[in-house]
């Protein structure tokens, strides 16, 4: 018997407005596809090769692209995948502390080096009373006030991250609480490189999988409410979006770390999955004018993206001078060390978007942090 990996997927169906279920199955050994229609009971989709799909993207809860379809895969289609797949599989949550948000590009790609993946983002301010609420298990401990002073002090970015084994790998990068004791014993961890003290010590990992439910909720609520406000200013700014290809390929931290380096503030932050309305609206104005059109909307729904707001003055202008050419075989030639240049596959997985014009910089930042985060 050759493997095959089984999952109950969902496609929204746009012509008809309808949700419409299929069992997508996946066969490891030629990396091929076939889908079948549950309400019909008819084979959709007959066995096919397909190299846009890998085992790693077959997780509950991701959203696939299968010959431009976007699937959601809401459950293991049988017992032999769940064991296989699904029995290692944790999510917790990562929170990077005020002292260290500059530097989230370096724990981006840390965390992409262990073989985690990000799966949901956002940078956040917390109040007083919302840190509070937050730690409130070390209320008695002496240092509560400190911790909540602390947190509230500064922009936090809130991450779940998903992987085999994720809470003790997450925890593992950070390495022990107190910084000073991480520098002599975990002298590789996260907070050995980047923090200060017991406090001030880079981030936090839930310690369970219970916490890592509660404390997801906190950030990422799944029933009611919307967790945490964004950070996003709405003045003097320009919109980034980090393409879904450039994410799955893992250089998330990379651009963030060459836009910091550069001397661009990221002052809001946050990751989404933007369905095909979305992305046909927020594309709008290029549609009849570029003919890449079709293919950038697939783009940009074909996974997660994370989007920044970037601010400072005049930004909208330098933010695309530093992207560069849209092609990315133009930019190596002429703007070797832009963004599209150093991470660019073509004209439409060019790693980025960005503002184009001026006027529509903070227009593009609230399509993002107040409609579709509204």
């Amino acid at each position: 018997m050759e493997d095959r990996y089984a999952f109950l997927a969902e496609w929204y169906d746009p012509t008809a407005a309808l949700l419409r279920r299929y069992q997508l199955f996946y066969y490891p050994k030629d990396g091929s596809v076939e889908m079948f229609d549950v309400k019909n009971q008819r084979i959709f989709l007959r066995r096919t090769k397909y190299e846009d799909l890998h085992q790693e993207d077959l997780f509950i809860g991701n959203r696939v692209n299968v010959f431009s379809r976007q699937l959601n895969l809401i459950e293991y289609g049988d017992q032999y995948t769940a064991n296989k797949l699904g029995s290692k599989k944790e999510r917790t949550l990562a929170v990077v502390k005020p002292d260290v948000v500059t530097k989230i590009g370096d724990v981006l790609e840390l965390i992409y080096s262990s073989n985690l993946i990000v799966t949901k983002a956002k940078m956040t301010k917390l109040t007083w009373s919302q840190a509070a609420d937050f730690y409130m298990e070390h209320q008695t401990k002496p240092f509560f006030n400190n911790l909540v002073q602390f947190v509230s002090s500064g922009p936090v970015v809130a991450m779940e991250l998903m992987g085999d084994e994720a809470i003790s790998i997450w925890r593992r990068l950070l390495g022990p609480a107190d910084s000073a004791v991480a520098r002599r014993e975990a002298p590789q961890s996260v907070r050995a490189q980047f923090g200060t003290d017991g406090i001030k010590n880079v981030g936090h990992g839930s310690d369970s999988l219970a916490a890592a439910a509660r404390e997801l909720e906190f950030f990422f609520p799944s029933k009611i409410g919307h967790g945490p406000s964004n950070t996003a200013i709405f003045t003097d700014c320009t919109c980034c979006i980090i393409k879904p290809h450039a994410i799955s390929e893992g250089l998330t931290g990379k651009i963030v770390n060459s836009i910091s380096s550069a001397g661009f503030e990221i002052s809001a932050l946050q990751m989404f999955n933007v369905d095909r309305a979305n992305a046909e609206e927020f594309y709008e104005v290029y549609k009849g004018v570029v003919t890449e059109y079709p293919s950038m909307v697939t783009e940009l729904c074909s996974g997660p993206c994370m989007v920044l707001e970037i601010h400072g003055t005049d930004t909208p202008k330098s933010f695309r001078e530093f992207c560069g050419p849209a092609d990315p075989e133009i930019a190596r030639h002429l703007r070797p060390t832009t963004l599209r240049a150093l991470y660019g596959k073509d004209k439409v997985k060019n790693a980025v978007h960005c503002t184009d014009l001026a006027e529509d910089g903070v227009l593009e930042v609230q399509y993002f942090f107040k409609i579709l985060d509204g």
